[in-house]
């Protein structure tokens, strides 16, 4: 069977952890879109293992894929896959040969055209994820496939180099250098292409996981970012530039949609919400004026506001981990929670870190939206029109602070009262049973109410 792990919101739900947590019953974690502007952390023995592509399941000595819906930084993954094995493990990484190649003048263009954007600038980390998903659907793209093949890879960057010189060069008039040179990429590339076929990676991808799942083997699909960050269902045009929603899983893997639907679907939800990136943000503390709630609590001053959303941040650990830069914070929302809910068909949650609002007298919710006088439920389909919406808060009684690590060994029914309140209220409005609670950053720490695989 397969096992589906979906971001809910904005990314940083914690999708590595589950991934992590489930991981012991799956043979194989996949990849099925995005690139290493994804990062995640995994815990394992004590041990903080910081990825932004090889897959989760990797460090669990699983087989670990990269999908043909991801497009792949070479450079960032052999360093990942070096750096594992120079701590002593051993990851059985394979790539779709499907799968784009992110090349040096695609990171340069990211950046110029951030700049360039301006206000439509969707906060990207300038790796290179948009231009080549770019270069894909322009059909000028370099793939997987084509960097084992020298005349074929020559072939491609003749073709599309020249492009994007003149693009850096004569449309934005910035210098250029090796990173749109032909020769200096083609050897480059030539190289790594040489060392996926020595070291077998490369792979049918479609082709592959059928042939797991034909023989009993369990096959986990992983997703990067969330919902809301999804190019067709997300906050357009602050969105990366692929499908993480479980449609995307099927498209990104090659395994039929069939196959999914049969499988189970995990929405990961984090019990408020952060994101990295510019756009609206309804529930936001200590964000731009017109876009943040009233606080319900003992103070009301924005002050008092920004000095909550630093205690979120910082008890959250709500740092970029591929960038560093602090992620903005805020309530939980719920119309963006119904939102995915209704995209991806849960069949499960995990909602994580309820223990970071521990100690707070009061939590909130972000209920419904106010738009235009009216009271929705759900996002609006267009980015500005989510902008003018303005949340409806719930209130629910704060949880104290108490031993995480002992409740996470007790279960669910040591979880306080007053949060389980709050996990049942989630669960009761996505109509989706939580499959696990997570309670701390370690595989330990989170509590497993239901095993997708059982």
């Amino acid at each position: 069977m397969t096992v589906t792990i979906v971001g809910s919101q904005l990314g940083d739900e914690g999708k590595g952890g589950v991934v992590d947590l489930y991981g012991d019953a799956a043979d194989v974690v996949a990849r099925y879109q995005g690139g290493d502007n994804a990062g995640h952390t995994v815990v394992h023995d004590g041990t903080k293992y910081k990825l932004s592509l090889v897959p989760s399941g990797a460090v669990r000595g699983k087989i670990g894929v990269l999908g043909n819906g991801c497009v792949v930084n070479p450079e960032t993954l052999f360093d990942e896959i070096d750096t594992l094995r120079e701590r002593g493990l051993e990851p059985d990484v394979r790539v779709a040969e499907r799968a784009h190649v992110i090349l040096p003048y695609h990171r340069a263009l990211d950046g110029i055209e951030e700049a360039e954007k301006e206000d439509l600038a969707a906060g990207t980390t300038k790796r290179g994820i948009g231009p080549t998903y770019e270069d894909k659907a322009g059909r000028r793209g370099v793939r997987i496939g084509d960097l084992l093949d020298p005349d074929v890879l020559r072939e491609r960057l003749e073709y599309v180099v020249p492009q994007k010189k003149a693009l850096a060069e004569e449309v934005f008039e910035k210098e250029t250098g090796e990173e749109f040179d032909i020769d200096h990429l083609y050897e480059t590339y030539r190289e790594y292409g040489e060392r996926l076929a020595d070291e077998e990676m490369t792979v049918d991808c479609g082709t592959f996981l059928q042939e797991r799942v034909d023989i009993g083997e369990s096959v986990m699909l992983e997703g990067a970012q969330g919902t809301s960050l999804d190019i067709d269902h997300g906050v357009y045009p602050y969105v990366t530039s692929s499908n993480p929603t479980a449609g995307g899983a099927t498209v990104g893997t090659g395994l039929g949609p069939t196959v999914i639907g049969d499988g189970e679907v995990i929405g990961i939800v984090k019990a408020y919400l952060s994101r990295v990136g510019t756009g609206p943000l309804p529930t936001e503390l200590g964000g731009v004026e017109d876009q943040t709630p009233d606080y319900h609590g003992d103070v009301d001053a924005a002050a008092d506001e920004e000095e909550l959303a630093t205690y979120i941040r910082d008890e959250g650990g709500e740092y970029g981990t591929v960038t560093g830069r602090p992620r903005r914070v805020g309530w939980l929302d719920m119309p963006m929670l119904r939102h995915a809910a209704r995209a991806n068909g849960f069949t499960g949650l995990a909602v994580n870190h309820i223990d970071v609002l521990a100690g707070l007298e009061t939590v909130e919710v972000g209920h419904s939206y106010e738009f235009d006088g009216e009271e929705i439920f759900t996002m609006p389909p267009t980015t500005e029109q989510w902008a003018r919406c303005e949340a409806t808060f719930e209130s629910f009684d704060g949880w104290p602070e108490v031993d995480w690590a002992a409740v996470a060994a007790e279960g669910y029914e040591a979880i306080p009262e007053n949060a389980q309140t709050y996990l049942e209220y989630i669960a009761d409005e996505l109509d989706t049973p939580v499959y696990a609670v997570g309670v701390g950053p370690g595989r330990e720490e989170t509590i497993v109410v239901e095993n997708p695989y059982e």
